[in-house]
């Protein structure tokens, strides 16, 4: 088998692979649908409304992240991923019962975001984590990069077709596919074969919450990550905002344009997290070259004189972007001890995901304000200032030189010029 896809040999990532997928096309279905929604049917093109609907989603990541992690390291994630994603389906089922039944008002999208949020909220520690309990610790960077393939593979797929869905039978029936969808997860849980996962050792006794904080506090390498993620899922990847506002607002064009851009994205990501996959551990050189990809790349879509060139830019930030993000996860998953991988990865995801809570109200105030265009600049120019502080830390607290090589490879070369253990994957 190709090392791109060595991680599908395991018989119970391959089962949750293919669940996974399904749900994910379903998840994008719906992404676009509530989004659709709002801005069309329950409001005029209000974007400081899907700000608000965006928001609710992600407020939970932040407010229960501690809690969540230590769920995901006392209790079988496997059971509460069936909690969870049962949870997902029941409001999806609502809110497209609400659409077709003409009752839906915006408090009913925002009191079902929130519910969203709160399940998803104790979901994301248990589903990243669970990724290390079905394959073993040398494929875990390869399993990571498949899960954000397969995101991005039904991330091509799902919008196109909402927007068709939408556009021929109304908002309705892509929140019912979506519900649907979840049933996939479901029955791929219910088919792994239990005897052959690797169970972390579950934390106990009291204390926990803090001793996640203080491990991550003791971790600088890891709270450098956690910062750059940070600022890009705050102010750079609000994208079902920002395409949302640039396809309706600034370019006039309806919902089958709309959901497509999403597609065109996913291409971009797809790409990204299939060359990730083929790497056998994750650089932080990579993640640094990619946030100025990401840079270069936003900036350019957000001045983008058409839609067909916006379209086309997409490509390159949703490979930038991604790129980002799948050597981020893998580099703090396999750098914490197992037992605090819940936690952890509880605080990563929050502060990832969370921030959009912050950004997206704010970038919906931006583009009410100042136009559309400036919803993607103010990403690109946080992103930016972002990366120069962290590239100035690194060189001044680690003794490092970093040098581009135009003739050799890698062409961005990372070396410490003082011995240091205090960072251990930074020269990496």
């Amino acid at each position: 088998m190709s090392p791109t896809f060595s991680s599908l040999s395991i018989y119970n990532y391959r089962v949750y692979f293919a669940g996974a997928l399904v749900s994910n096309v379903g998840t994008w279905m719906g992404r676009v649908a509530q989004d659709w929604l709002v801005l069309t049917q329950l409001t005029d093109n209000d974007p400081i409304a899907l700000g608000v609907v965006t928001g609710l989603q992600f407020a939970p990541m932040v407010l229960l992240a501690p809690w969540a992690g230590m769920v995901a390291d006392r209790f079988p994630k496997r059971r509460i991923l069936f909690a969870t994603q049962s949870m997902l389906a029941v409001t999806s089922l609502l809110t497209g019962v609400l659409v077709v039944t003409g009752v839906v008002q915006l408090w009913h999208v925002y009191l079902l975001a929130l519910l969203q949020g709160l399940a998803t909220a104790v979901d994301n520690p248990a589903r990243q984590t669970f990724v290390s309990e079905m394959v073993p610790r040398a494929s875990l960077a390869n399993a990571v990069s498949l899960n954000s393939a397969s995101f991005n593979a039904a991330r091509i797929l799902g919008p196109g077709v909402a927007g068709l869905v939408i556009a021929a039978v109304g908002t309705g029936p892509a929140f019912f596919v979506n519900t649907l969808s979840f049933v996939a997860v479901l029955l791929a849980l219910t088919q792994m074969k239990t005897a052959l996962l690797r169970p972390a050792p579950r934390s106990r006794g009291k204390g926990q919450i803090r001793d996640g904080l203080r491990y991550v506090k003791g971790r600088p390498d890891i709270i450098l990550i956690m910062v750059l993620v940070f600022v890009l899922g705050t102010f750079g990847m609000n994208f079902q905002l920002t395409t949302a506002l640039m396809a309706t607002q600034q370019f006039h064009q309806g919902a089958g344009e709309y959901g497509l851009l999403g597609s065109i994205m996913a291409i971009g990501s797809l790409s990204a997290a299939l060359m990730s996959a083929r790497r056998p551990r994750p650089r932080l050189r990579i993640l640094l070259v990619a946030l100025a990809g990401f840079v270069v790349s936003s900036g350019a879509a957000a001045l983008a004189p058409s839609y067909l060139w916006f379209a086309v830019l997409l490509v390159p930030v949703g490979l930038s972007a991604l790129t980002v993000l799948t050597s981020a996860n893998s580099m703090v998953q396999l750098g914490v001890d197992a037992h605090m991988r819940g936690r952890v990865m509880a605080l990563y995801m929050a502060i990832f995901m969370g921030g959009t809570p912050l950004g997206a109200p704010l970038i919906g105030w931006i583009g009410a304000t100042w136009g559309p265009r400036w919803t993607i600049l103010v990403g690109t120019i946080a992103v930016a200032l972002t990366l120069v502080g962290a590239t100035i830390y690194l060189m001044r607290s680690e003794s490092l030189s970093i040098r581009y090589q135009l003739h050799a490879r890698p062409h961005v070369l990372v070396t410490r010029d003082v011995p240091s253990e205090s960072v251990p994957e930074v020269a990496a």
